[in-house]
């Protein structure tokens, strides 16, 4: 099924609204301690289990709306439903916190294994938006290999040495920041095997 056109203020809205809706619900009840069903939860624990069905539901609408889901989206879906139902299942927030390293371990993980059968798998997902040739995807696909290891660090030692708050502040804009500035600061490599795309038809018609 071809993907379909959506205004980009309605899928950026999707893609970050319920990270958004995460940071402000988490600064709003991180002070408090909250019984749930008999349990006590910390604020946390609730703002996690208000973005998992959050996420569902944008992720969902981006499907129906667009007719289709990257891969990544579709893990980064599965992740999110698995350590974020266990965050609050065992009212545990380590695993909300693990999530980012195993999906950037995951991604790194697949990037890898396309590398190793001499494919840009990255390509698959990014050339709608940066056509290039296949060298300059080879090369991108191994930067982004050594970004997703590097996030992956950047969170462990994040979690586990500081506070929610500075977790949640990093998750929140450090993240999404430093992924922002590694394309920002391809700018080289997109100008040296970049490719224009063909121009449709102005008339609107094709070879019968």
């Amino acid at each position: 099924m071809a993907g379909k056109k959506i205004s980009p203020w309605v899928k950026g809205a999707l893609d970050w609204g319920p990270l958004v809706a995460f940071f402000i619900a988490f600064n709003r009840l991180k002070d408090g301690h909250y019984e749930i069903l008999g349990r006590d939860y910390s604020g946390f624990i609730v703002a996690t289990a208000l973005f998992v069905p959050l996420i569902a539901i944008s992720t969902f609408l981006l499907w129906r709306l667009t007719g289709k889901l990257s891969p990544m989206q579709i893990a980064t879906l599965v992740l999110v439903l698995i350590f974020g139902g266990l965050s609050v299942w065992l009212n545990d927030p380590v695993f909300f916190k693990m999530k980012p390293t195993i999906i950037y371990l995951l991604f790194a993980a697949i990037l890898g294994a396309g590398l190793l059968r001499g494919k840009a798998w990255l390509q698959l997902v990014m050339d709608e938006a940066i056509p290039m040739e296949h060298a300059g995807w080879m090369i991108l696909t191994k930067r982004f290999v050594a970004l997703f290891i590097a996030l992956a660090i950047a969170n462990e030692i994040v979690w586990r040495t500081m506070s929610d708050s500075v977790w949640v502040d990093f998750k929140t804009f450090g993240l999404p920041i430093i992924l922002i500035g590694f394309i920002l600061s391809q700018s080289k490599l997109f100008e040296r095997y970049g490719i224009e795309k063909p121009k449709a038809d102005e008339d609107g018609q094709g070879d019968a």
